[in-house]
C-alpha cells in the first residue's frame, strides 16, 4: 500500500527574492522541504512558504496554494515536499521544481 500520493508539482514562486541563492549549492534532487502557512502575508492570505531548514526559498505559486493553505491553516500536516528538478542555468523563478505528495493517514508526522 502506497504511503505517499502525488498531489501537485510546480516551480518555486519568488525564488529570486529569498534565500535560494545562499543555499542553492546545498540543494539536491530529493531534498525534503517544509511548507509553512503564512496567513498574515500582505500579498496573498493563502500564502504557503517553502523552506529549506531555516531558509525561505519562496512560495507555492498562487494558483496552486488554495488546498494546501486550507489544510495547513487547520493544523493538518499531510504533505511531503521534495525537490524534483534543479537547473542552475534557468531563470531564477524556474530553477527549482518541487513535487508535493499527500501522506496516507497513519503516516503523518506527529
Amino acid at each position: 500500500m502506497k504511503t505517499l500520493r502525488h498531489f501537485n508539482h510546480f516551480t518555486i514562486a519568488g525564488f529570486t527574492y529569498y534565500d535560494g541563492a545562499l543555499v542553492f549549492s546545498q540543494l539536491q534532487i530529493g531534498t525534503e522541504l517544509s511548507l509553512v502557512f503564512e496567513p498574515d502575508n500582505r500579498y496573498d492570505p493563502k500564502a504557503v512558504a517553502i523552506h529549506f531548514g531555516e531558509h525561505k526559498l519562496g512560495f507555492v505559486p498562487r494558483g496552486s496554494n488554495d488546498a494546501i493553505a486550507k489544510l495547513l491553516e487547520m493544523g493538518h500536516q499531510p504533505f511531503a515536499c521534495h525537490i524534483q528538478q534543479l537547473d542552475p542555468t534557468a531563470h531564477p523563478e524556474k530553477q527549482v521544481g518541487v513535487v508535493v505528495f499527500v501522506r496516507r493517514a497513519g503516516n503523518l508526522p506527529n
